[in-house]
């Protein structure tokens, strides 16, 4: 049975047609998320452990960077002072099976894109499907590098502060594995998602809620969220926050520039066809 054009369905057609496009994208995140299950024991310890050793990469960096200026740090530790355990007797199952669905979702995401992209793409004109061909590649690209951006920088310093963090030396850091695994999951998800500001300001562009001026007139507010947000994803060390604080502001000037292009396309499109 052939498709429905866009302006004969009703609002039925409509829900049938997202219905499908989130069973295959269920499907996809299934399927990805099965060979990460499989392979489990590779993923935890060269991916998700990797951040409780001193080895890596993040912690070289700033231990070398500490010891040129000559200042003393706990990057430079021996080991990271924090022991994992589980102490439920599906602890250990449940995390390989939410560990394995996020790696499926985090693979797939730009067959994810793509299914949304299917559905929302025969709602735009023509020259707006055209303009908008590079949809999927950024986005996937600004959501991977957000990951990259959490897994490389929010999660170690997070895990390398709260370790080091004592209020007494008679208190050891026996953490159970279900706070570890959800602190490196939110970390590295919600620094993807964050990355994917410009893609959101874009489309808010587009449908006429934000406009560049009101981008600028609500920057010093945006500023303060994004510090907030810092906080949150961040442990509470003003050094932290910064880090995770100057790209996000980035993203934002780059939100502004994205919604004066659109702004200027659509005045450019009235003109033609004034």
């Amino acid at each position: 049975m052939a498709k429905k054009n866009i302006n004969e369905m009703s609002f039925l057609d409509h829900l049938e047609d997202l219905r499908w496009h989130l069973i295959r994208i269920v499907m996809s995140v299934v399927i990805v998320a099965t060979f990460a299950f499989i392979f489990s024991r590779f993923i935890f310890n060269t991916i998700i452990f990797a951040p409780l050793e001193m080895s890596f990469p993040t912690y070289d960096f700033l231990c070398k960077t500490a010891t040129f200026i000559n200042f003393d740090t706990t990057f430079c530790n021996e080991k990271i002072p924090l022991i994992l355990q589980n102490r439920t007797m599906a602890g250990q199952f449940s995390a390989d099976i939410w560990t394995a669905i996020l790696g499926g979702f985090v693979i797939s995401f730009p067959y994810v894109i793509y299914q949304l992209w299917k559905f929302i793409s025969p709602g735009l004109h023509a020259n707006e499907r055209k303009h908008s061909r590079g949809f999927i590649i950024i986005s996937s690209m600004l959501f991977f590098i957000g990951v990259l951006f959490g897994y490389y920088i929010v999660t170690p310093l997070s895990i390398n502060f709260l370790a080091n963090y004592s209020i007494s030396e008679i208190v050891d850091n026996q953490i159970d594995i279900s706070s570890y695994i959800a602190l490196v999951r939110s970390s590295a998800l919600a620094s993807g998602l964050i990355f994917e500001l410009p893609i959101i300001i874009y489309f808010l562009t587009k449908i006429g809620l934000v406009t560049p001026k009101i981008l600028r007139k609500y920057r010093k507010y945006a500023l303060v969220i994004v510090l907030i947000l810092s906080a949150v994803i961040t442990p509470p060390d003003i050094a932290s926050q910064v880090i995770v604080a100057i790209p996000i502001l980035v993203l934002y000037q780059v939100s502004i520039y994205i919604s004066k292009i659109v702004i200027r396309n659509q005045k450019r499109k009235e003109k033609q066809h004034a």
